[in-house]
This record gives structure tokens, C-alpha cells and sequence, in this order.
């Protein structure tokens, strides 16, 4: 495994944590992070909160997926080529051939 392998397998990791935590702090119900900054007061910093998270979390999943992308483009070995391959010679086997025996003393008419 090369280094650009580990790089990117770094950087995966790293993007996922981030993903996690962002996913987290959500609150399905629309809650999450904006609840914590105060009551009806501040609705336009709720509103600028939920969607910052909602980008930061559709930018965190496409850069993993990217990453994953480039991971298997750039680390990928290539594949044999076919043309260059042994051709196997060709052989009669059109029947098989009865196994030879030894000679043995016949007695011998004269």
C-alpha cells in the first residue's frame, strides 16, 4: 500500500468523524444546535445554524465520496494484458494412447 493510499485513507477518516458530529448535533425534529442558542428572539441565527449544518453535512458526505473515488482511481493497479498472454501449444490428444509395456522373455520358437 502506497503513501497516496494512506493520505487518502486519512482523509476519509477524518471527513467521516467530522460527518458523525455534524449528524450528531442535529436534532431530527429541527431542534439540535439552533435550540441551544436562545428562544424566539434569535430566529434568524437559528435559521442561519440549521442551514449551515445542512451544507456542512451534504459537503462532508460528497467530499468522502470523492475521496473514495479518487482513492480507487489514483491506487489502482492495472490489469494484466490479455494480448501478451502464453498461447498453449497444441497438442494431438485426439486418443489416448495405451501405456506401453516392457518386453518380456517369450520363449522363443526355433
Amino acid at each position: 500500500m502506497g503513501t497516496i493510499f494512506n493520505l487518502f485513507m486519512v482523509l476519509i477518516i477524518i471527513a467521516s468523524v467530522l460527518l458523525v458530529i455534524i449528524i450528531m448535533a442535529q436534532n431530527p425534529k429541527g431542534g439540535g444546535l439552533s435550540s441551544t442558542f436562545g428562544g424566539s428572539s434569535a430566529q434568524f441565527g437559528v435559521q442561519r445554524t440549521n442551514d449551515f449544518m445542512e451544507k456542512a453535512t451534504w459537503v462532508l458526505a460528497s467530499i468522502i465520496v470523492i475521496l473514495i473515488f479518487l482513492s480507487v482511481v489514483l491506487t489502482a493497479k492495472p490489469t494484466a494484458n490479455y494480448d501478451t498472454a502464453p498461447v498453449k501449444s497444441e497438442k494431438s490428444t485426439s486418443a489416448p494412447q495405451a501405456p506401453t509395456q516392457k518386453a518380456t522373455n517369450l520363449p522363443t520358437t526355433k
